[in-house]
């Protein structure tokens, strides 16, 4: 893996990591907003330590544990991965409230264009906040974006202590159990 300096990680605030998207997608997993590591790469969920791509091998997803520089091998098993919040930063914390609204505008915009099967939100705060949801939880969600189905997922940050790689993989599991019932 390259080595950034955090001269080089900072500078990469400003770059916009494409979204990894087709039409009619199974699922479209969608992140808070790309990390510092993710801008520099270009590949989302790169920084080490984050656990969507075991998770995603672990849930049955991917037939083998892929790693962010092959993140577009996901549209060939009906994947694809955007973000809530395009701006790059070192946390997620650093986000505004408006920013996680327009997110969610924007969003929800992506989603009546590509039509995904299921909508994969990685972050229930994130959720919470860019679709103004205070109660919602991990798992399905009654809330539809035409005829996408939403489901959020805990965030495979490494920084989210509350949940182990084995059961975020029990949730993601039961999302794919969803989504290919649906298929």
């Amino acid at each position: 893996m390259t080595r950034f300096t955090r001269a080089e990680l900072e500078a990469a605030r400003d770059r916009l990591v494409p979204d990894v998207v087709a039409d009619g997608l199974h699922v479209l997993f969608c992140g808070i907003n790309p990390g510092l590591m993710t801008a520099a790469t270009g590949h989302h969920f790169a920084r080490p330590g984050n656990r969507f791509w075991p998770v995603l091998h672990r849930s049955g997803f991917t037939p083998r544990l892929l790693q962010p520089s092959e993140q577009r091998e996901l549209l060939s098993y009906g994947l694809g991965i955007t973000n809530v919040v395009a701006r790059a930063s070192a946390r997620a914390d650093e986000l505004t409230t408006e920013e996680y609204r327009e997110g969610g505008r924007s969003l929800t915009r992506r989603v009546t264009r590509l039509r995904p099967r299921w909508l994969a939100v990685v972050g229930v705060t994130a959720y919470r906040v860019a679709f103004d949801d205070r109660h919602a939880k991990i798992g399905p969600q009654n809330r539809t974006i035409g005829g996408t189905r939403v489901w959020v997922l805990p965030n495979p940050s490494g920084l989210n202590a509350h949940w182990t790689a084995e059961t975020m993989a029990e949730e993601y599991t039961s999302l794919r159990a969803a989504a290919e019932a649906t298929t």
